[in-house]
């Protein structure tokens, strides 16, 4: 059984797809696993408390506190007693309010409380999936960890054909255990990630850089920390950073100042991830004023600033693993593989800027992943967190 002894809190909300949760509790008892089921008022509408809690064993929850003599289920003790929560189907309500830590029902309440990972399995009608409010919610809880199983596309209840159903039970089980089997992998890994622009100043408000957005390096972060490891995250300037207990920050300007940085925690580190945008050139002189406007144009003389992932491949240990990146848009294959040889790297991953695909600051992208035993296969276009998981996937391969 591959979820034996595992306690897992199933959150119901109220879509029509809510019928799916008797067919995946029944799956995950059948696994061995432990069910406690919550469900909101307007779950009820659609599946009964009696049918769920005869297939999990347990008493359905839905209220603060029971009618009948004033006790109450306590959210704190819930949170404490789960290996993982999940919500599924969890309706765009129910993602709004967990996206801004609203707390008015027992579910969202349990959701802030928990100390276990957060996997939710989306259902809604397609243009409510899609909406820029949706999109952004599941963004922010991205970053902040919780794990998003992405709706396939087909018919949904209004009628429409698109995407927003729900995952069948069946796959939703395979996350649910590829996640347990995964929540390993990297136990006792020292991992040092690089992530978002560096800043090179030309004036004390004035700076060189790029509109890297940090996502995929925060979303390889989450993902190398759920899975077990110590990560040390070295970043430039970004809106969002990670949250995970397993990660350290260290938060930078320049690209002399990360590479310092990096060259403090790099001996000790099993892997490096080199996915920060960093500038290629600074400017040769910095004034320590503020550069007036002239009515006559000015030159400005650049420098080259250090190759952090070359620098540091110099000195690269045999037992250690370094990835890094690549954003080309010309000669693309044969300039990743130059560089995945001239800096020492183990896998190299090539993305590219098309007129219809922009990589930098996207929520999307995808990669072809080159390795120095010549070997290549490509990760398609999808969300980063979901790229997150199968670069992370690679490098489990890799030292396997």
């Amino acid at each position: 059984m591959n979820l034996k002894n595992k306690h897992i809190i199933l959150g119901i909300t109220g879509s029509i797809a809510a019928y799916k949760a008797a067919y995946l509790t029944r799956l995950f008892i059948k696994e061995g696993a432990e069910v406690k089921i919550i469900v909101t008022p307007f779950a009820k509408e659609f599946i009964t408390p009696v049918t769920l809690a005869t297939l999990s064993k347990n008493t359905v929850l839905c209220d603060f506190f029971y009618h009948d003599d004033g006790a109450w289920n306590s959210h704190i003790e819930l949170g404490i007693w789960a290996d993982l929560m999940l919500i599924a189907p969890a309706t765009a309500n129910t993602i709004a309010k967990m996206a801004h830590g609203i707390a008015d029902n027992l579910l969202l309440t349990t959701y802030l409380s928990v100390r276990c990972p957060v996997m939710v399995a989306p259902a809604m009608d397609t243009d409510m999936y899609m909406h820029v409010a949706t999109q952004q919610n599941i963004q922010t809880l991205s970053q902040r960890g919780v794990m998003f199983i992405e709706p396939p596309t087909g018919e949904l209840a209004s009628g429409l054909t698109g995407k927003g159903r729900m995952e069948e039970p069946e796959n939703i089980l395979q996350h649910v255990i590829n996640f347990f089997q995964k929540s390993q992998d990297f136990s006792g890994k020292k991992v040092l990630i690089t992530a978002g622009p560096t800043c090179e100043y030309l004036d004390p408000v004035r700076f060189i850089s790029n509109s890297s957005s940090g996502k995929m390096g925060t979303a390889i972060a989450q993902e190398m920390a759920r899975r077990g490891a110590d990560v040390i995250f070295v970043c430039g300037p970004i809106a969002n950073y990670p949250t995970h207990p397993n990660i350290t920050i260290e938060k930078i300007i320049s690209a002399d100042e990360m590479l310092e940085s990096c060259k403090t925690h790099i001996d000790d580190a099993d892997i490096a991830i080199f996915s920060a945008a960093v500038a290629d050139y600074k400017p040769k002189d910095k004034t320590s004023h503020k550069i007036k406007k002239q009515q006559q144009s000015i030159i400005l003389e650049l420098e080259p600033t250090p190759d952090i992932a070359e620098t540091l491949g110099k000195y690269k240990k045999n037992n250690q693993l370094f990835i890094g990146f690549a954003l080309e848009t010309e000669n693309e294959e044969n300039s990743a593989k130059e560089k995945l040889h001239r800096k020492n790297l183990d896998i190299i991953l090539l993305n590219t800027i098309t007129p219809q695909h922009n990589p930098i600051a996207n929520t999307h992208n995808s990669f072809t992943v080159f390795d120095k035993h010549n070997n290549i296969h490509h990760l398609s276009f999808k969300s980063k967190e979901q790229l997150a998981i199968e670069i992370a996937d690679v490098i489990k391969k890799y030292i396997s």
